[in-house]
């Protein structure tokens, strides 16, 4: 898996904001809005540099053929949605505020059908809601998982169309790739995503939050906690590395894989001992 990765650390209160005077008004005017405004007074200072550890995916799917997504989706990923008018670029989030007790559980969304509906069935038995950062591609070839997603309670984000290594794209490869996946995600589901989030790597490029921002996206959304689960490594290895959250962490963890299955009671546990609470992201960010 290729892995990518900004050189630029999180901003203050764990938001990386594009350093251009455009950057600044679309950041200025995306703070209009409610949860990031909430956010942006909450938000603890990041101090520590970026982690050299970015989360891969080992057998993200390839973009499907246009006969095998026309016969398993019923609306073909490319159907034209109209873009929304630019909001300036999207500012990047690495974690919620620690003022209350609560951490995201963000899911990457692709691999076997069968192991996420198996993971959504475990989180439904705790009764636990998270977010699922679909990859396009995946959920127009299983546009069933939308369905199965959306029952759990759970929030839909925006992962990419094919999983590649974003940060390493050309402006139209990156524009391509969060516009399909926003377009099968209308489709699918009649929402865009709460959030974006980049593939291939824990943080963005400012061209990445850019073309973001104006596919009508305010966030990308990273994360403070890597559980390290697409490295498929011993269950004891996701439960200590989740056991770093604290209020205000977002998380990220993976459908695909059978180590995450087997660790989530044991991570759930682990959070619940600690009084923490598993949200969506919208909950987590809201003022």
């Amino acid at each position: 898996m290729m892995r990518g990765r900004t050189k630029t650390p999180p901003g203050l209160y764990g938001i990386r904001m594009p350093l251009t005077r455009r950057g600044v008004l679309g950041l200025a005017a995306a703070s209009a809005v409610a949860v990031l405004a909430g956010c942006s007074r909450a938000l603890r200072t990041s101090t520590a540099a970026p982690s050299p550890a970015v989360s891969g995916d080992a057998g993200t799917p390839a973009a499907p053929s246009a006969s095998a997504t026309a016969a398993s989706s019923p609306v073909a990923p490319t159907t034209a949605v109209p873009a929304p008018e630019p909001t300036g670029p999207a500012s990047e989030i690495v974690r919620g505020p620690a003022t209350r007790p609560e951490v995201a559980l963000t899911f990457h969304g692709a691999g076997d059908p069968g192991l996420a509906r198996e993971l959504l069935a475990l989180l439904a038995s705790r009764n636990t809601v998270a977010t699922v950062m679909v990859v396009g591609s995946w959920l127009a070839a299983n546009p069933s998982m939308a369905t199965a997603i959306a029952a759990g309670g759970h929030e839909f984000g925006n992962h990419t169309w094919t999983h590649p290594a974003l940060n390493d794209l050309d402006a139209a490869g990156v524009r391509t790739e969060v516009q399909r996946c926003r377009d099968v995600l209308v489709s699918l589901t009649g929402s865009a995503g709460a959030t974006f989030r980049q593939s291939a790597a824990q943080y963005s490029t400012p061209l990445v939050r850019e073309v973001a921002g104006s596919l009508g996206y305010r966030t990308c959304l990273s994360y403070d906690i890597d559980s390290l689960d697409w490295t498929d490594p011993a269950v004891a290895t996701v439960r200590r590395s989740v056991a770093a959250a604290t209020a205000g962490s977002v998380v990220s963890l993976h459908l695909g894989h059978q180590v995450t299955i087997d660790a989530l009671p044991g991570v759930l546990d682990d959070l619940a001992a600690r009084g923490l609470t598993p949200v969506t992201t919208t909950r987590l960010l809201r003022a």
